[in-house]
C-alpha cells in the first residue's frame, strides 16, 4: 500500500490589509492541532483583500463567501471534517467551547 502524501495547507491574505499576523496565528493552530497530520502550512501574500485557506486545493475559508474571519474552532472543525472526520478534536468538539 501506497504511503498518502499529508495534506498540504495553504492561506492566502492580503499583504494590503495587514493580515499577516492573522494568518501566522492560523497556521499556529493549524499545526498546534494537527502537528502530526499536516505535511505543510504555507502563508501566501496577495492582495485585494483576499484571505483563503485551501487544503490540496479544496477549499476550506474564504473570507469573501464565508462573511468574515473563522474562529479557530471552526476552522479546526472544517479541516478535521475534510480531512480526518475520525478524529476528536476535545474541546473544540464540545458545545459552547471557544476552541
Amino acid at each position: 500500500m501506497a504511503d498518502v502524501p499529508a495534506p498540504h495547507i495553504i492561506i492566502t491574505y492580503c499583504r494590503q490589509c495587514n493580515w499577516l499576523l492573522r494568518s501566522a496565528w492560523m497556521a499556529q493552530e493549524i499545526l498546534s492541532t494537527f502537528s502530526e497530520e499536516t505535511g505543510a502550512v504555507t502563508l501566501v501574500p496577495a492582495t485585494g483583500g483576499t484571505f483563503i485557506i485551501t487544503c490540496d486545493g479544496k477549499p476550506v475559508w474564504d473570507r469573501k463567501q464565508d462573511g468574515g474571519f473563522p474562529e479557530a474552532k471552526v476552522l479546526k472543525q472544517r479541516l478535521r471534517d475534510l480531512l480526518w472526520p475520525e478524529k476528536d478534536l476535545g474541546h473544540s468538539d464540545r458545545p459552547g467551547s471557544d476552541g
